[in-house]
């Protein structure tokens, strides 16, 4: 039976129309098929519109409904227009997602008003282009830590249009825009982890050279899975809160992740130096593909930097390796070679260097990054005039080595490590390699192995926390960076424990703060991009449930993150890391 369209004027038909949307999506999500049906025109002239054209009828719809239902929806920037009286056209904005697939587009409904009610005539969907900007959005009623070191600022509303901030502070709410309460919650800028590793998987498997397993996992077939699914680490890091990652060193297709996430607000911004410069030739290669390039004189200096600047290497690194055969004295002319050119191609030096005579090296060569600390003694005066000279930013990774001792541990104990991920964003992959450890096999003294690697984070502890609060006391920049990919470092979360060994080591949790966001992203060179929340950035935030400026430890409790404008709970992202059904990007 039809039903009777009635065309007399009625006040009221946008709220109408609006208050059917809201029964709408809510039958979305409680999952209840026989409200959702009750809705829609029960009549052939029930329109579907897709990317495929039309169809018509309800019985098709209606058998449809219900198979299978979204288990997430976000439904926003809700746009209605009258046609006529009785008749309205509206559009919104969705996010949905089925498993591990997430999609973006627009949706329309025709509203019209009948003799049984207002009822859906007309829906349909269609998925947006990659890299089309999120609904604008308003955060409201926040304590607002922006970034920069100031105080916070509470009951703040933080306005975001096309991905980008237009207004944090004392800002008004425009009318029609969708809004999140955030009054009790802290908003920051993203996370940045300014020192990983995506072609180390944070396990055994991505570095052979401190616990070989080849046996089980092929090095050649790890690199190759790593290359192919870089998304499963670039979702850990979101939902952990981190949106911008500094890649410093490994194989070349890390060169080209910035591309591939280019518009993606599941995957954190991007910088990677490629394959490093190192002064020990490092077995840990492929056939024909190279991670490490031998820094063995001064040539290879210049026609290394030259090489890695026509890939299209954002920064430079040098793994500055040095043992009784390889002394600092023989081997700074190489790095000051490769300063040298990298200065003349105005792209930045970046080195590892953990004893003081090669970081002064690093400095002399016209470094501004330092990518670990000091770890064999104390800094001294001539350090801190060179870092100062050159403008250099000390990351100092307190917590990497420990992961090592816990890898070696798990081993000889034959037990599973336990890992830190209070939000559950850690691949499903990632985890079954760290419960493997419990079952490794290996000829190695594991107890000796244990003892050795214990004195050496004992020291090595010891020697960076003192460097690091000498270092923030002479007005050194640090950036936060986790060294993530090295075994137990894992990817994402990792952040975590490394804010929280700065602030144990005597750097206040402004500080801290200020490392993990402004610092970090100069360190990238992506300040003007994101690092603090300012307008016209990226809208790369946090909503968290406790103050980080009381303590770095309640950046754990994160209740949304919001990247490139996308804002999603972190019930969503800990879904979406762990899903089995991602797809390659």
């Amino acid at each position: 039976m039809l039903l009777t369209v009635v065309l007399h004027a009625q006040p009221g038909d946008l709220d109408a129309a609006r208050a059917l949307f809201a029964r709408n999506i809510d039958a979305i999500h409680r999952h209840d098929r026989e409200a959702y049906l009750a809705l829609y025109l029960h009549s052939p002239q029930l329109v579907r519109s897709g990317a495929e054209g039309l169809a018509a009828g309800y019985e098709e719809f209606a058998k449809a409904a219900g198979a299978r239902w979204p288990d997430a929806l976000d439904a926003d920037d809700l746009r209605l227009t009258p046609i006529q009286p009785g008749i309205v056209y509206g559009t919104y904005r969705y996010r949905v997602r089925y498993g591990g697939a997430e999609h973006n587009g627009i949706s329309e409904r025709l509203f019209i008003r009948t003799s049984d009610g207002w009822k859906i005539a007309l829906t349909g969907a269609v998925d947006a282009p990659a890299g089309t900007p999120p609904p604008p959005r308003a955060i409201a009623h926040a304590t607002l830590i922006d970034g920069t070191g100031r105080a916070p600022l509470k009951d703040a509303n933080i306005i975001v249009r096309d991905g980008r901030i237009s207004c944090a502070g004392n800002c008004a709410i425009p009318e029609g825009i969708d809004v999140l309460d955030a009054k009790g919650m802290f908003v920051t800028p993203g996370l940045i982890d300014a020192h990983v590793h995506f072609s180390q998987t944070g396990w055994a498997d991505g570095r052979p050279d401190a616990l070989d397993v080849r046996a089980a996992h092929p090095y050649e077939q790890v690199e190759a899975d790593l290359k192919s699914h870089p998304q499963r680490y670039a979702r850990s890091y979101v939902c952990s809160g981190v949106t911008s990652v500094f890649d410093v060193g490994g194989f070349p297709w890390t060169l080209e992740l910035a591309n591939r996430f280019e518009g993606d607000t599941l995957a954190p911004h991007v910088t990677a130096a490629g394959p490093l410069l190192s002064t020990l030739d490092h077995w840990l290669n492929l056939p024909a593909e190279r991670q490490f390039i031998h820094l063995k004189d001064e040539e290879t200096g210049h026609s290394g930097v030259r090489y890695l600047v026509a890939q299209g290497a954002k920064a430079i690194k040098v793994w500055w390796i040095v043992n009784p055969d390889l002394p600092v004295e023989k081997s700074e002319p190489w790095v000051t070679a490769a300063g040298s050119e990298a200065a003349k191609l105005k792209v930045p030096l970046i080195v590892h260097a953990t004893g003081l005579a090669e970081a002064k090296g690093a400095l002399r060569a016209g470094a501004t990054l330092l990518v670990h600390s000091v770890d064999d003694q104390p800094v001294d005066d001539e350090l801190i005039a060179l870092a100062k000279k050159n403008g250099a930013i000390l990351i100092p990774t307190l917590t990497v080595l420990r992961g090592y001792l816990n890898m070696f541990r798990g081993v000889a104990d034959h037990k599973a490590p336990a890992i830190d991920d209070p939000n559950h964003c850690v691949d499903p992959a990632t985890i079954a390699r760290v419960n493997e450890t419990a079952t490794v096999s290996t000829n190695i003294d594991m107890p000796q192995r244990v003892a050795r690697a214990a004195a050496r984070v004992e020291k090595s502890e010891r020697f960076s926390r003192e460097n690091l609060k000498k270092l923030v006391m002479a007005g050194i920049p640090i950036a936060t960076g986790t060294d993530a990919g090295n075994p137990l470092t894992l990817h994402g979360p990792a952040i975590y424990a490394e804010m929280e060994a700065m602030q144990s080591a005597g750097m206040t949790p402004m500080q801290v703060i200020v490392s993990s966001t402004a610092i970090a992203a100069k360190a990238m060179h992506i300040e003007d991009v994101t690092g603090t929340i300012a307008n016209g950035k990226e809208a790369d935030l946090l909503l968290l449930s406790a103050d980080p400026a009381a303590d770095v430890a309640n950046f754990r409790k994160i209740s949304y993150v919001m990247r490139g404008g996308a804002l999603r709970s972190i019930g969503e992202l800990s879904a979406l890391a762990q899903s089995s059904q991602q797809t390659k990007p």
